[in-house]
């Protein structure tokens, strides 16, 4: 008896209907014409005797079944590229292209040092990156729409394996003049109500909250910023008190602003920074070799930051 089977084109083409939810956009990004789109997930359909996709003039709504078939097109896309990544990373490791995520607290202070060094290193290496916040680049992780994370932990983010990298301590920013005398600041010194912090789905609120361990900040913290920059132009206004992590600092987050830092005296004062990808992944070793040269190379930048 002779089965007929989606070709990977026609499972590339649904999810692509899913992810721009437009017909022309979603032929637009496999470089096709709208016709051919039409045409191919047309043939998908009579192949698996269902409707995948409800076409009105205004609106395509994904069926039930197309929504499953979806999710499934993406493991079957992305066990498709590990074939691909297997035999050119047992060729060459780090070379061609590689999808990094990379959180926002982490990518405009740390990644301008490190790439000219990473692409002196592999400069065969295409490196494509995507700056998201840490739930938004887990869930594209998980989806294979990214081939690894750059982000701070800890951090639930599935199954994966992770490569620590280094420690990032977290300092306490206190607007002009409300500064206090000692180099360190207690969590229990911290006053309720003031705590500016990021929005959901930024791993530093959480870092920020456990470094201080205080249940209270938690439920009296203003969690109204939606970007670092955003934080520090209200410390430097007098609205409150924030955290913002050294690399961040060393990285001239502050200059041009009047802002104080103090170190905080605390039992976890640091987030780890780590490269994480998924668990079982055929380009592992790639990783932990991207992982060990990101760390190096992270070392050279110290003693400049020192001085």
């Amino acid at each position: 008896m002779t089965v007929y089977l989606p070709t990977l084109k026609q499972l590339q083409y649904l999810v692509a209907l899913h992810d721009h939810g437009h017909f022309g956009r979603a032929a637009e990004s496999c470089f096709i014409t709208q016709s051919t789109l039409s045409a191919s997930l047309r043939e998908l359909e009579a192949l698996l005797g269902s409707t995948l996709v409800e076409r009105t003039r205004r609106v395509i709504r994904f069926t039930p079944l197309g929504l499953r078939i979806v999710d499934k097109a993406r493991r079957v896309l992305r066990e498709g590229e590990e074939l691909a990544d297997m035999a050119r990373a047992e060729r060459e490791p780090l070379t061609g292209e590689l999808r990094m995520g990379v959180i926002p607290t982490i990518a405009p202070f740390l990644l301008p040092s490190l790439l000219p060094k990473l692409r002196a290193e592999w400069p065969t290496l295409k490196l494509y990156l995507r700056e998201e916040t840490s739930q938004a680049a887990c869930d594209a992780l998980q989806r294979g729409q990214l081939d690894c994370v750059l982000l701070a932990m800890p951090f639930a983010c599935g199954d994966v394996d992770t490569a620590e990298l280094f420690d990032d301590r977290l300092l306490v920013a206190f607007p002009p003049g409300e500064e206090p005398a000692d180099p360190q600041v207690r969590p229990e010194d911290i006053a309720t109500g003031r705590l500016l912090l990021l929005e959901d789905g930024h791993c530093l609120k959480d870092h920020a909250l456990s470094a201080c361990n205080r249940p209270e900040l938690r439920a009296s913290a203003m969690m109204m910023g939606t970007s670092l920059h955003t934080l520090v132009q209200m410390v430097d206004n007098g609205l409150g008190l924030t955290m913002v992590p050294q690399m961040a600092v060393d990285g001239g987050l502050l200059a041009g602003t009047d802002i104080a830092v103090r170190a905080l005296d605390a039992d976890y004062p640091s987030r780890r920074i780590a490269l994480i990808w998924r668990k079982g992944s055929p380009r592992s070793e790639e990783f932990q070799l991207l992982g060990q040269a990101l760390s190096r190379h992270h070392q050279t930048l110290e003693p400049a930051r020192a001085a």
